[in-house]
């Protein structure tokens, strides 16, 4: 049991998905700060059903 937690504890795998996840969250967070402070409006529910009208 023990071989196998240091087994696991060494295995790094993972890392880059974990990596990459906490880049995709920071992008979010910096587009989401970036457009409130020009404040733009995205008005999503009035598009999408603008677009569900139109079709």
């Amino acid at each position: 049991m023990r071989a196998l937690f240091a087994r696991l504890i060494d295995d790094e795998a993972g890392v880059t998905a974990v990596e990459y996840g906490l880049i995709a969250a920071l992008l979010v967070v910096g587009s989401f700060l970036a457009l409130s402070s020009v404040n733009v409006s995205l008005n999503l529910s009035k598009t999408l059903s603008t677009i569900a009208g139109k079709l």
